[in-house]
């Protein structure tokens, strides 16, 4: 595991407080939005350029696991998050959104971290990484304007057009980047970019967060229970999947290590991908990016004891 990546949920519980303390300063407040989307473009080209799309192979081998992984991400969890949302947050609509957004986009970075920890089957949780990602690009429009569409806050086109912006323009880069390496100097990708990547990729993300909390630091000063409104529901969410997931594993008799990797990429979550999509088809809507913001403080540290429990029981 690099170094960075031990140190994940204390970086951007850095962040948070770095950004909420410059923020305060109003010429950082007011320009600070402007830097969240290239920051998170960046993190997101060193996402697709660190992407093992020639991996994906291995996830259709193991059918079983390929096709469960699928419905408790695509189909439990969406329905899940919804009613865990209709609960808790039916009087604030934003914060719903977010906690959607979040809910529905199975991660595609950090929680390979957490399933190494735990000893789960990181080459077939990293051959998921693609279908994960293409699925919830795919999905997310149809999950908010099946949720949400009575709000009309943004039409299906809006996000669509966020996320051609925020997903696709770093995905050429990163392909546009990747043959014309591969065509001069075949291992500097391997060597170079997506170990510069695996190892600072969390920076841009903090900076990101940063720039967040500090352009929308009087929206969240002046609405300090956000974070006690998302704690419970947040908690509840990862609470339930992980018995599910466990669950799930035990049923289809999956060896240990799969059962691992199957908790882990049912849990964790995708802020990053959100998080972009938000700030450009929600730019009106703070309260949204926000919910993306503060559910990782929550996800990060649930994720590093899950995977010390799991590993610890392996003993």
């Amino acid at each position: 595991m690099q170094t960075l990546e031990k140190y994940q949920s204390f970086i951007i519980m850095a962040a948070v407080l770095m950004g909420l303390m410059v923020g305060g300063i109003p010429v950082i407040q007011k320009y600070a939005g402007i830097f969240i989307l290239p920051f998170l473009m960046i993190m997101l080209f060193g996402l697709f350029i660190m992407m093992p799309f020639g991996n994906i192979v291995l996830s259709f081998k193991k059918v079983r696991f390929f096709w469960t992984s699928l419905i408790i991400n695509f189909i439990w969890t969406p329905l899940l998050a919804y009613g865990i949302g209709a609960v808790f947050l039916s009087g604030h609509p934003m914060l719903w959104i977010g906690f959607i957004m979040l809910m529905v986009t199975p991660c595609t970075d950090w929680y390979l971290v957490f399933t190494e920890v735990a000893k789960g089957n990181t080459a077939l949780s990293t051959s998921l990484l693609p279908v994960n990602l293409v699925i919830q690009v795919i999905l997310l429009p149809v999950y908010l304007y099946m949720f949400f569409g009575t709000y009309e806050t943004v039409g299906p086109g809006d996000i669509l057009g966020s996320i051609l912006l925020v997903l696709v323009v770093p995905m050429v880069l990163a392909s546009a980047a990747r043959l014309t390496l591969s065509g001069r100097r075949k291992n500097v990708i391997e060597e170079k970019v997506s170990p510069f990547f695996g190892q600072f990729n969390i920076i841009f993300l903090a900076l990101a967060v940063m720039a967040m909390f500090a352009s929308e630091r009087d929206a969240l000063t002046g609405n300090p229970s956000i974070v006690l409104l998302l704690l419970v529901p947040v908690l509840l969410f990862f609470l339930v999947t992980f018995f599910v997931s466990s669950l799930a594993g035990r049923l289809m008799k999956f060896g240990r290590a799969d059962t691992v990797s199957l908790i882990m990429t049912t849990m964790a979550r995708n802020s990053p991908i959100a998080l972009a999509i938000a700030v450009t088809a929600f730019a009106d809507e703070p309260l949204i990016a926000l919910a993306l913001v503060i559910g990782p403080l929550i996800e990060l540290p649930v994720l590093s004891v899950t995977a010390r429990i799991l590993n610890s029981s392996n003993r």
